[in-house]
């Protein structure tokens, strides 16, 4: 059996460099509206925030300053729904983040924040996560 977490997640004291690889896995809510995965420094420092929107039908990626919101880059590739066991690879490199979706499409963000070392991770809202690995 694997191990759950449903709702929340947060790693504050992760070891991400430019070259490293997140892989997460789990299962997205049935009738949720979406969910949040953020790469960063901490709540304040967000080098990527991805956030899946059903009621769209959009992907919305962004990063955070301080209380400063950048501007969001939307992505209409949704490949996945609630309900379905999804794999999302995220790589870490020095000027941007590529975040492989379950149909193999891989979306690209820059890293606005410039940060050469990321220790925070946060999932919440509709996504049970049954593994996380980074890997260098």
């Amino acid at each position: 059996m694997t191990p759950s977490w449903p709702g929340e997640l947060e790693v504050k004291n992760m070891d991400m460099k430019p070259g490293s690889t997140l892989k997460i896995t789990g299962s997205i809510a049935d009738g949720t509206d979406g969910f949040v995965i953020n790469l960063g420094q901490g709540t304040d420092k967000l080098n990527l925030h991805f956030n899946p929107r059903f009621s769209e039908s959009i992907i919305v990626c962004n990063s955070l300053d301080g209380s400063n919101w950048g501007q969001e880059q939307r992505e209409d590739h949704l490949c996945f729904s609630p309900g379905s066991e999804v794999k999302f690879t995220v790589t870490f490199e020095s000027d941007k983040f590529k975040v492989k979706l379950p149909d193999g499409h891989e979306l690209t963000f820059p890293n606005r924040l410039g940060h050469s070392h990321l220790s925070y991770l946060s999932i919440r809202g509709g996504f049970n996560m049954s593994s996380f690995k980074l890997k260098e």
